[in-house]
């Protein structure tokens, strides 16, 4: 063969070579100077013509998209799929690689394994010794090396795609977590800027004012003033309890696990976010301690435990106008029957305004905005039996870790299995007080309550 053949540079040259007896004769004699030969007419054909290069590319990308969506669960974890063309799984925003317990994803098959593997009996499983205990090593291992970040009093730690699959649950089940503002936590304490105002008369953001100026003439000087609101995090526990026959099958006890504990963390988290003093637990948005609420006047003459018409228009027009958009109503369901016989007065007669016939479910909106109904609001009659809010300026601040641990003692006269999941997580409102609008008319605030004073 020549010691260096031309190389073709598109497929009729080196049809042609091919085509020739004594050209193909002399490539064919050494099998690696051919395939020397090829790569080089690949290569400059490539050089020669990007687009073969492009549609191979894009081939090869949405091959491997569809060969991901169908094993990333097996191959890659939880995190992976929200990334996925088409995945709009909520998980994949609730699982954060950071999280302490990202480390320990892969280690157990699903909670079931996990929780069973916890379990002070554990060695009782035929498999403990070969399959459950070197998962608890390895697990072990990843939670000592985080030190004081992982709470030393919570047990094992729970890995990351198992959070966010109870966090997942929890959402589908909880009014305040899916609509508010959630903030990672790397450290127990985190605090979040603000803007530090109360008035938008004079200025904006806190001290912010622009000035039409003349050319050429100085300029005035004006800054915000900004705060911050710190996120503590806080514990919060969750106790369950077993028969220990359930913990022994798989299936059962899955179904047991996926359920009980999202539920009363949902539960819990709602309560606190909604009405917690902020002492040992988050400040809820109705909660006495929230300086940014705005408290509607009930109407002259409004019988106790009663809501008229009056009360929600006036309530509405309280809320910052860039969150009518966001705002929603959350209601005690003893509200209810106020709500669907509330009516407008037109001289001695008047029409319901809300629910006109008993025939179809209600509208379950007012005004527009969706209409929550809950037995985590306060009670008819009291401030917080119903309230119109925007959720987004709620911060929740999430810790990012979970721990487990089970006790025989609590329950071991009914041959019972206690297990307690420990969270750490703080909430509060963004805003510290309500805004004086710049019309100097009544102040407006992301949350709007109605006063208890209702005779």
């Amino acid at each position: 063969m020549a010691p260096n053949p031309a190389i073709p540079t598109d497929p009729d040259a080196l049809l042609t070579d091919l085509s020739d007896d004594s050209k193909r004769a002399e490539l064919l004699k050494d099998p690696e100077a051919f395939g020397a030969f090829i790569k080089n007419y690949a290569s400059a054909v490539a050089k020669r013509d990007t687009t073969i290069a492009e549609q191979t590319r894009d081939q090869v990308n949405a091959v491997l998209a569809e060969w991901l969506k169908d094993n990333e669960a097996e191959l890659l974890g939880n995190s992976v799929k929200a990334a996925l063309p088409g995945n709009t799984n909520q998980q994949g925003a609730l699982y954060n690689h950071r999280a302490p317990g990202a480390k320990a994803d892969g280690i157990f098959d699903d909670a079931a394994d996990f929780f069973q593997a916890a379990w002070h009996r554990a060695e009782r499983f035929r498999n403990y010794s070969t399959e459950r205990a070197p998962k608890l090593a390895k697990l072990a291992e990843i939670q000592n090396s985080y030190g004081s970040v992982v709470p030393a009093d919570g047990g094992f730690l729970i890995p990351e795609t198992m959070r966010s699959q109870l966090l997942q649950v929890a959402l589908e089940q909880a009014v305040v977590r899916p609509r508010a503002t959630v903030i990672p936590m790397d450290s127990l304490r985190v605090p979040i800027p603000m803007v530090d105002a109360s008035s938008n008369v004079s200025s904006v953001y806190g001290g912010v004012v622009a000035y039409w100026t003349e050319e050429s003439a100085a300029l005035t000087e004006s800054q915000g003033s900004f705060g911050r609101v710190v996120l503590d995090a806080k514990k919060l526990t969750a106790l369950a309890i077993a028969p220990n026959e359930l913990i022994q099958d798989a299936s059962a006890f899955g179904g047991f696990i996926g359920s009980a504990f999202p539920a009363a963390l949902a539960w819990f988290e709602d309560v606190a976010f909604m009405k917690g003093t902020g002492v040992g637990e988050p400040l809820g948005f109705i909660g006495a301690g929230n300086t940014s609420t705005v408290t509607v006047t009930a109407e002259t003459g409004q019988g106790a435990n009663t809501l008229v018409l009056e009360n929600i228009l006036k309530m509405y027009s309280r809320m910052l106008p860039s969150s009518l958009a966001r705002g929603v109503w959350i209601a005690d369901i003893q509200t209810f029957p106020q709500l669907a016989t509330m009516a407008l007065s037109v001289g001695t007669g008047g029409s319901a305004v809300w629910l006109t016939n008993a025939e179809n479910s209600p509208p379950m909106t007012i005004l527009g905005r969706p209409v929550i109904f809950t037995e985590k609001a306060n009670t008819l009659g009291t401030a917080g039996d119903i309230t119109f809010c925007d959720l987004s300026y709620y911060l929740i601040g999430d810790r990012m870790s979970m721990t487990a641990m089970s006790s025989e003692h609590v329950r071991f006269t009914q041959d019972q299995t206690a297990y307690r999941v420990i969270e750490r997580v703080d909430g509060r409102p963004w805003i510290q007080s309500a805004i004086t609008p710049q019309n100097g008319g009544s102040t407006l605030s992301p949350f709007v309550n109605l006063s208890s004073t209702r005779t």
